[in-house]
């Protein structure tokens, strides 16, 4: 187990794994690799060697090209690695310098070697080729790599390079193994001198093929690698060789018998390896492992001579270990190694012997899936194994014993006895071998851990200890130093050496053996064998038990010796714990106000210190020490650094006083050394009882350190008992008002000396300190002088007082015992004889009969016959009085307790007893209920029929009642009654068997008795209330189950029954809710259908939200119906959102059903609240009668699905009290109002929502009158006189229309030659614009994207932080069972079938969205990132299907792919967006981003509409402003924002722009090359315009300037404050000034940066054009906001407006203006995308790849109509990639686009899809303007298009291996972009949601029955849904 030394060293390897699994890859990335000779590929890959660590790491390129085998150079420390498919040749830090290519390859397992003789049948695949074998040949400097291709071919690498020098394959030797595992194969060198070749043995498992591969066998290894004898047999003939074979008998008796090879070593003149065999039994039916019974393995060591050519040596001796009586017998790894000094002495062996570590875990049965992780590290002393084998060898050729190998001679062979001497090397002959021991060899077990399961071991010397250093199943890596059995073993550290376990059986040191390579399937680290730098402490560095580590004394560190300098020399290094440095100083501690005092250091264990020391307080003070031996004085601080000691921080203060060396310049030792501060305390106690030097100066009233400074010697006290003090007394009662000394006893009185005050009292009473002079009689003794004292109020009948005595003004008498005065009143709260003769004895009051009160004696002024006493003669109250009876009714039967209250009701209990009586019974006073003179409680006896009520009485301390004397009797007025309790009925009679039920119980006299209670049958119905005839009670849960049980009541003593029953039902159940959603206010109705509604009395519907929780009412109709209102949704009404929100709780509250609390299948909602707007600016509306009243605002209809009325809000409007008629649409009511006339509110009443948005005034027609009649006549006069002006002017008009067809005609000549004129002009100026702007750009200034952000946006369209970018969020308690299932779920994923069946099953859902398949194509697609090779062959499979389906279902050929209508077609978006980045970052986005600054800036260059986002410039005719707007640049210097000094920026603006549009432009200029993300936003910057002599002026849209008419207020612009040409401008920090305070909401709505925000959206801009805003009226004022040109749409224009409108189209020529500006722009961006070789950069592989697959499938179908193949090919990449790219640069740059600008992009992606189009366009004069604007491009458009296409055709054929390789790389280079768990989890979400359907299907599938898919899916939805 992990000793409490082990330190697990995690983070940092986790960090450098990371770093060097990122420098691989992305080194691959960076270049094209360099082929070495002849397979072997040369790759360079390094982290800076300046910041190179210890650890370093390799991760595997591909998860199926396992890690193998490894092997380290011992020259050069090269390390070799062998994988799967790969071997590679890393550098001691694991960069990989070369690797070879060893597969995959054509394949199959069953075809026998060689096949050049014997040619296999069986069908070939693509297999992997696992390392097996992995040697260096030194001699030869080659290395052997075999593999498990063709059963076990062997390639000869050269060391250097990894060059193939040779791969014999020809004869059958050449096949070593046909296994497939890569750890059941040994081989062992043998070098022979320098004459002789070497040999290697090889041992293997054979698979269930012993007649093609002997299990061991020694095989020549030729000098030349091609040489035709390599690995042939080292001898052979026809009856003897150099092998074993398994005899094939031994397969009957066990068929799956195998050897399985797990370590083998050469050692002196012998090979040895060791192995894990089956156990053969006494025959068929024990050894069969089909019998039933487990197998038995055994744990083996095999020895062979060197020399034995005929392997009569081979000897096998069983190994195991045993510890505290548990075996360790299966074998998992071992290592030889020396035994060093310490071990060797336990083992009883030279230090250079030989010692074989080895891992065995538990017993001997092989469980592959058995949870045990118990395994246990042993040593074997070889001397030891070959003695066993020496004395088997003699005893057998004695002729004692059998053979004893049972799987080679399966009979039992006797030994043969013949006269030989055996010795130490003895080598065989050809009898009595091979030879097997049967008796085991044990180990010494040193170490053992049943938790993470030991997997491997590597061991080495150091400095005479042993160590091992063990790997385990989880990854992590032990340091165990091995002492030896007497010693034990200590394991001093843990690590964490690779991120996923187990660790591999191959681990290798570096040859300097500073470092450790181990490795698991995935990843290899080099660690470092010790890391002593992590203890800081010498006891922590000597105590770790590493032996490499020691405690270097002057530098402060924990090092190997070797690095330490000077160590040799004595007390320099320390290798035991009692010689880290120990340090005493002496004083120990010093008063803060010493200065300078020398204090002695005494250094024990120091080195010599001749070089001097310092000495350091903290931060406080350096001083130099005095060294004298090892002995150092040092001076404390001086006045000014002594740390300065706070009351509140206690008395003391430790510092850590440092010696540090001179030499070194570091501390090399500590101590604590304390400073205190005597004058902290103020009372003498705590002065002498601090454990400090500190006096107490009792004349002084001082706490010092220096007793000298007391006044005089008897002033000094140090000990407590010498302290002044008040000693404690018993309570000091003191009556108020009284006239009394105050004596307290005390000790060590100080006597006040001349010039000092004498003692006095100090008592605090209610806040207010009372001064009393104070006499002291002696040293024990003082007393406050006669005194009285008071207190206000009568509400407490005693007061404590805190008392100080003090003397010599403020010098206070410790108080250590608190004593307190307690003052009291008698008569306060003792208004009666009982209650005053109650109080306390010693307070002495007594009752004043004369004067009625209680009082002290003295001041009765009576005699004292008329007291009364406690304990005097008179001692007894009279006249007791009864005040109250608690309960006045009760049964006959006896046991109500009755509750009497009132005063005198005696003093003691004695005085009651037996003496009450109530309506003549007698009542048993209870003692409990007795509290003295105040109340009696009793309990009532049975009551005869005959009596039915009387008075109460009670006799104080009488003989009883009736012999009473009267002043001692007292009687109560009212009468106690006894009553019958009857029971009528009881209501409701049924409830849910859950309990919960309030129950309503009828009778009479039910609130009689004192105690009642309800049962149910045998259970109780809680108690609730009562009242004369009713009782209530909540039933409880039944234990009976369903049924009916009888009801009674008890009360008191009486149980009253009556035939009442009360029925339990099953629950209610929820089955339906129509509607499913609400609105966030609630109160909406919801139809509940359920089972047994009706027997719940309230039932609520209840919703919680983050924690809250709101109820709502319920009505029930019937037992399966009831209505509910909706409860709204507690959300913040001040956040209250946009977006429609689900509660975390919805269901009800039905009594005690806990059922229905929670419903977890409905899928409530609710949406925003409706939101009304005003009616009218001014709050009134006028209207005529009959006129509708049109109601506006947001949200009137929820966008519900459900059809039918339940779909709609309830809208309630009242014009005044009368309702209206309304119709209902989104956004707005439409009221039909009602007869009326004259003002009136309106009122809107929806859900729980009610607002008035104004009042309308309808005014009436009346009848003409006069007045009328005659405006009529005038006016018709008018209209005559008008009719004849008109005619005269229209005579005039037609002469004057003549002239102006002519001036038209001129003009329409002129203006051909003015849009040639306007081009050329705006050509030759943008270009210069562009020029400069691109200048600076260069290709590194274009905002990329980086690659994540990028496919983010185009996978998962305006989704700011998905979860595929965030680590899974899962609850702690959930997080491994998670974890579990989806990695389970993540291999199937990665299981084709599944996937496949998967999506399928999913597309055939109705309920699956377009929505959710272009969500899960995305989801895969970022789970599959790694993994491209896989996802491009299941992208292929589902295009195939897509395009069988689309031919099946008779839809025209051309529509495939033309919509994302399925997974496959998101999925190959997807898939061009990952391959085509690198396209789009060296090749495409060049174009694109000029085309979109080009488009930017010849926008910005004409007036662009702040609100409408119209311009002059524009390409789209929606977005043109059809009128002249006079308007003239000007330039504006700028102030750079960040640096004040800065020289000036030039900005060209317009004096048209908005202010925000200036803001915005300046912006542009300032941040010429930054992205966009990390500019300041205009919105939170000012425009401030510095004029001359420091006046400033900030300027805005808005302010109270701005300019309305009629309703239109005008943004504010340059020209609105008459800024002149180059006037200076800076932009500020913005600031809240009155103005945008108050109209805040109407500058955010109408400032351009602000609209622009508003309409921010990083999805498709498809939707943009719809989005332009409505210049809706400002909410408060109705005013509406315009720029440059007033709304269309709005119909209050002016006449002449509307006019202008008829010759807009003369404006169009604008669109050619601007097309012609930027067609050199769109020319470049087409010709770049439709090259196949375009500025030296290769077409992507993926195109050709994809079209040529799209061919193959057209020639599949036999579809050879060109048209079709074109369209499949526009509607695959342009369509589905570019078409989006053009559209939204924002998915590839960090830019903005506005408006104006994505409606040019729009046009621009819409003349690129119709060039990718066959179809011929009839173009005519109401064709749109985007088409008739490139109608002469197109073609030539489309003659590149088809070029490209056919060019791409005719390119050559990309391989199925190429593309892999280009897809790894893909891969390789953004591994780590997602985390494949969270996305896993997303996708899993679509498993939970058709899980069934998803196993049925993979249930109908064949191949995935085979593979058992649906079981391993519903393992998954185990995993997830497991909640514990």
């Amino acid at each position: 187990m992990e000793s409490h030394h082990t330190r697990t060293r995690t983070s940092c390897l986790t960090l450098c794994w990371f770093l060097s699994a990122l420098a691989l890859p992305l080194s691959l990335a960076s270049r094209p690799l360099p082929h070495a000779p002849d397979g072997a590929t040369i790759i360079t890959a390094s982290i800076d060697a300046a910041e190179e660590e210890d650890y370093s790491t390799f991760s595997t390129e591909n998860p199926e090209w396992k890690f193998n085998h490894v092997a380290v150079d011992e020259r050069n420390g090269n390390v070799y690695l062998g994988a799967v498919n790969r071997i590679y040749k890393l550098s001691p830090d694991l960069n990989v310098q070369v690797y070879h290519e060893t597969g995959p390859d054509e394949d199959n397992r069953k075809c026998y070697p060689p096949r050049i003789v014997q040619p296999c049948s069986e069908p070939l695949s693509l297999t992997n080729n696992v390392n097996k074998m992995l040697l260096m040949d030194y001699r030869e400097n080659r290395l052997l790599a075999c593999g498990s291709l063709y059963q076990g071919i062997c390639k000869l690498l050269r060391l250097d390079d990894l060059f193939k020098l040779g791969e014999p394959f020809h004869k059958k030797e050449h096949y070593l193994s046909g296994v497939n595992e890569s750890g059941s194969v040994f081989g062992v060198i043998v070098s022979y001198g320098d004459s002789s070749p070497d040999k290697l043995f090889v041992a293997t498992a054979v698979d269930g093929k012993p007649e093609y591969f002997p299990t061991i066998s020694s095989r020549k290894l030729e000098r030349n690698s091609e040489e035709d004898g390599m690995f042939a047999y080292v001898f052979h003939d026809e009856f003897v060789a150099s092998m074993i074979k398994i005899p094939s008998d031994t397969f009957t008796i066990v068929p799956d018998f195998d050897i399985y090879y797990v370590y083998g070593f050469g050692s002196g003149n012998f090979v040895y390896f060791l192995t894990l065999q089956p156990e053969m039994g006494n025959g068929p039916a024990t050894g069969s492992s089909s019998a039933g019974r487990e197998q038995v393995f055994t744990s083996k060591i095999v020895r062979l001579c060197k020399d034995d050519t005929a392997f009569n040596s081979y000897v096998e001796v069983p190994l195991g270990c045993v510890k505290g009586g548990v075996e360790y017998r299966l074998l998992q790894a071992a290592y030889l190694s020396k035994a060093g000094a310490i071990l060797g002495r336990s083992l009883g062996v030279g230090p250079d012997d030989d010692v074989l570590f080895t891992i065995f875990s538990k017993g001997q049965k092989r469980r592959p899936r058995e949870a045990s992780q118990e395994s246990a590290l042993c040593v074997f002393a070889l001397r030891e194994i070959n003695e066993r084998i020496k004395e088997r060898l003699q005893s057998c050729y004695k002729g004692e014993g059998t053979l004893d190998l049972a799987w080679l001679k399966v009979k039992d062979i006797r030994c043969s006895s013949a006269l030989l001497t055996i010795d130490d090397n003895f080598c065989g002959l050809d009898m009595n071998a091979p030879l097997g021991v049967s008796e085991m060899v044990q180990g010494i077990p040193l170490f053992s851990d049943s938790t993470d399961k030991m997997t491997s071991v590597i061991a080495y010397v150091y400095k005479n200890h042993s160590l091992a250093f063990v790997g385990t199943k989880s990854g992590r890596v032990k340091k165990i130093r091995v002492d030896g059995p007497s010693h034990g073993a200590l394991q001093y550290e843990v690590i964490q050496a690779v991120e996923r376990g187990p660790i591999q059986r191959d681990m290798a040191f570096s040859p300097d053996h500073h470092f450790l390579y181990a490795m698991s399937e995935t990843q290899m680290t080099r660690v470092p064998v010790e890391a002593c730098g992590q203890y800081s402490t010498c006891s922590e560095c000597l105590g770790s038990g590493d032996p490499h580590c020691g405690w270097c004394v002057l530098h402060n560190m924990c090092t190997r010796k070797e690095k330490c300098e000077r160590s040799a020399e004595p007390r320099r290094f320390a290798w035991d714990i009692k010689q880290c440095v120990r340090l005493s100083v002496h004083p120990s501690n010093i008063s803060v106000s010493q200065f300078s005092v020398t204090l002695i250091l005494e250094a024990h264990n120091v080195p010599e210190l001749s070089a001097g020391v310092n000495c350091t307080f903290e931060d406080l003070a350096e001083m130099d020490g005095l060294v004298e031996g090892n002995r150092i004085r040092c001076s404390s601080p001086a006045e000014k650094e002594v740390p300065r000691i706070i009351v509140d921080k206690g008395d003391h203060q430790i510092v850590q006083l440092y010696l540090k060396s001179k030499e070194t310049g570091l501390v090399f030792a500590n101590t604590s050394f304390v400073f205190y501060n005597c004058s902290v305390h103020k009372s003498c106690l705590s002065c002498v009882r601090s454990p400090y030097q500190c006096h107490w100066c009792k004349y002084r009233h001082d706490c010092t350190h220096d007793p000298r400074t007391c006044s005089f010697q008897e002033g000094r006290v140090k000990r407590p008992e010498e302290c002044p003090q008040l000693l404690p007394t018993e309570r000091i009662l003191v009556p108020v008002n009284v006239v009394k000394p105050i004596t307290l006893r005390a000790k060590n009185l100080p006597q006040p000396q001349s010039g000092q005050r004498g003692y006095e009292c100090l008592l605090t009473i209610q806040g207010v300190e009372q001064r009393v002079p104070a006499l002291r009689f002696n040293s024990s003794c003082v007393q406050c002088q006669n005194t009285s004292y008071s207190y206000d109020g009568m509400e407490m009948s005693s007061l404590p007082v805190d008392l100080t005595v003090i003397w010599n003004g403020d010098f206070s008498i410790d108080n250590p015992a608190d004593n307190k005065v307690h003052l009291y009143k008698c008569d306060a709260q003792r208004g009666s004889c009982g209650l005053c003769l109650k109080a306390d004895p010693l307070f002495g009051c007594v009752w004043c009969k004369g004067e009625n009160r209680c009082t002290l004696k003295q001041h009765c002024p009576h005699p004292e016959s008329q007291w009364l006493e406690r304990n005097g003669l008179n001692s007894k109250c009279t006249h007791p009085r009864i005040t109250q009876i608690t309960p006045l009714r009760g049964p006959r039967e006896g046991g109500t307790l009755v509750t009497i209250r009132g005063e005198n009701l005696g003093l003691d209990f004695s005085e009651i007893q037996g003496n009450v009586r109530v309506a003549e019974v007698d009542c048993t006073p209870v003692r409990e209920g007795y509290i003295p003179a105040e109340q009696i409680v009793c309990e009532m006896a049975v009551a005869t029929p005959s009596q039915f009520a009387n008075y109460v009485e009670v006799c104080v301390g009488g003989v009883g009642v009736r012999e009473c004397p009267k002043e001692f009797r007292a009687v109560y007025s009212k009468y106690y009654y006894f009553v019958v309790t009857r029971l009528i009925s009881l209501k409701p009679s049924r409830g849910p068997v859950s309990g919960g039920t309030i129950v309503n119980i009828t009778g009479s006299n039910l609130d009689a008795g004192s105690n009642v209670s309800i049962m149910f049958k045998d259970q109780k119905c809680t108690y609730h209330r009562r009242g004369g005839q009713w009782i209530t009670c909540r039933s409880h849960a039944s234990l009976q189950g369903y049924g009916n049980v009888s009801v009674s009541v008890t009360v008191d003593k009486a149980r009253i029954q009556k035939d009442l029953k009360f029925e339990y039902v099953e629950d209610p159940t929820i089955i339906k809710l129509e509607p499913e959603w609400s609105i966030f206010s609630g109160h909406t109705p919801v139809t509940v259908t359920g089972t047994n509604l009706d027997i719940i009395q309230s039932p609520l519907i209840r919703a919680k939200y983050n924690g809250r929780e709101t109820v709502n009412i319920c009505q029930v109709f019937s037992p399966t119906s009831m209505l509910c209102q909706a409860p709204e949704l507690p959300i913040s009404l001040s956040r209250q959102r946009e977006v429609p929100a689900r509660p975390d709780e919805f269901g009800f509250i039905l009594d005690d059903v806990q059922a229905v609390l929670a419903l977890n299948n409905t899928p409530f909602i609710y949406y925003p609240n409706p939101e009304f707007e005003p009616l009218h600016v001014s709050g009134v509306l006028e209207l005529k009668p009959g006129s509708p009243i049109i109601l506006k605002g947001r949200n009137f209809l929820p966008p519900t699905n459900t059809n039918g009325n339940n779909g709609k809000l309830n809208y309630t409007v009242l014009i005044g009290d009368k309702p209206c008629l309304l119709t209902v649409s989104d956004n707005q009511l439409l009221c039909e109002s009602p007869n009326l006339t004259g003002r009136h509110k309106v009122l809107a009443r929806v859900g729980g929502i009610e607002f008035s948005p104004g009042v309308v005034h309808i005014t009436s027609d009346s009848p003409l009158s006069s007045t009328a009649i005659i405006s009529i006549a005038g006016a018709g006069a008018l209209l005559i006189l008008f009719i004849v002006i008109v005619l005269i002017a229209y005579k005039r008009k037609s002469r004057e229309s003549d002239l102006t067809l002519k001036r038209l005609q001129m003009q329409m000549d002129n203006l051909e030659s003015r849009v040639a004129l306007e081009c050329k002009e705006a050509f030759a100026e943008l270009q210069t614009d562009i020029h400069e702007l691109t200048s600076d750009l260069d290709g590194v200034g274009i905002p990329f994207l980086d690659y994540r952000a990028y496919t983010m946006r185009v996978l998962f369209p305006g989704i700011e932080e998905h979860p595929v970018l965030r680590d899974l969020e899962v609850p702690g308690y959930r997080q491994e069972q998670v974890e579990k299932g989806l990695k389970l779920f993540g291999q199937l994923i990665n299981n084709k079938v599944f996937l496949l069946s998967f999506i399928r099953t999913l597309e055939s859902q109705r309920g699956f969205s377009m929505r959710d398949r272009g969500n899960v194509a995305s989801l895969i697609m970022t789970m599959l990132q790694s993994k491209l090779e896989y996802a491009t062959d299941v992208l292929k499979h589902l295009l195939s299907d897509l395009i069988d389906r689309n031919l099946e279902s008779k839809n025209h050929p051309k529509l495939l792919l033309r919509r994302t209508e399925s997974v496959a077609e998101k999925m190959l978006t997807n898939w061009f967006t990952f391959l085509l980045y690198k396209f789009l970052k060296e090749c495409a986005g060049e174009p694109l981003f000029s085309l979109f600054c080009a488009i930017k800036q010849q926008m910005e260059k004409g007036p662009i509409d702040s609100i409408t986002g119209e311009a002059r410039y524009s390409l789209s005719e929606d977005k043109l402003i059809r009128q002249q707007i006079d308007y003239k640049m000007l330039v504006v210097n700028c102030i750079h924002p960040d640096n004040e000094k800065s020289p000036e920026i030039q900005v060209k603006v317009l004096n048209c722009d908005s202010i925000s549009q200036v803001k915005e432009k300046i912006l542009d200029a300032i941040y010429k090359n930054v992205p966009h993300s990390h500019r300041q936003k205009a919105s939170d910057m000012d425009l401030e315009w510095r004029q001359g002599r420091g006046q400033r002026t900030i300027l805005m849209d808005e302010d109270l300037s701005t300019k309305i008419e009629s309703d239109w207020k005008r943004l504010n612009m340059l020209a609105h404050y008459q800024v002149p040409d180059n006037s200076v401008m800076a932009l500020v920090p913005k600031q809240v000034t009155a103005y945008n305070s108050v109209n805040n909401s109407t500058v955010s709505r109408t400032s351009a940066s602000k609209y622009e925000n508003m309409i921010k959206y990083t999805g498709s801009p498809d939707s943009l054009r719809s989005r332009t805003p409505m210049i809706t009226p400002d909410l408060e004022s109705g005013v509406k906001v315009w720029h440059l040109v007033k709304n269309h749409e709005h119909g209050d224009q002016k006449e002449g407006d509307r006019g202008s409108k008829m010759v807009s189209e003369i404006y169009l020529t604008r669109l050619l203006a601007t097309k012609g500006t930027l067609q050199k722009f769109v020319d470049d961006l087409f010709e770049t995308i439709f090259s196949t070789a375009h500025r030296g950069s290769a077409l992507p592989l993926a195109i050709k790849y994809m079209f040529d697959f799209l061919d193959e499938q057209a020639d599949k179908h036999s579809i050879h109509d060109p048209h079709v193949r074109h369209t499949w090919k526009s509607n695959c990449l342009p369509l589905r990639f570019w078409v989006n790219v053009i559209k939204n640069p924002q998915f590839v740059f960090d830019i903005h686009k506005s408006s104006i600008t994505d409606a040019c992009l729009s046009v621009v992606a819409q003349t690129f899809m119709d060039s990718c189009s066959t179809s011929e366009h009839r173009l005519g004069k109401d064709s749109p303007s985007n088409k008739l604007l490139y109608a002469k491009d197109i073609p030539s458009y489309k003659s590149w298009v088809e070029r490209y296409y056919s060019d791409i055709s005719k390119m050559p054929a990309i391989s199925d291996q190429d593309m892999n390789a280009y897809l790894a790389e893909q891969s390789r280079m953004h591994i780590n972009e997602f985390n494949s768990m969270s996305s896993l989890s997303e996708i899993y979400s679509y498993v939970g949601k058709y899980t069934e359907e998803i196993v049925c299907a993979l249930e109908q599938d064949d191949a995935a029955r085979k593979q058992r898919l649906s079981f391993k899916l519903e393992q998954v939805v185990a995993f997830m849904s497991l909640e514990s």
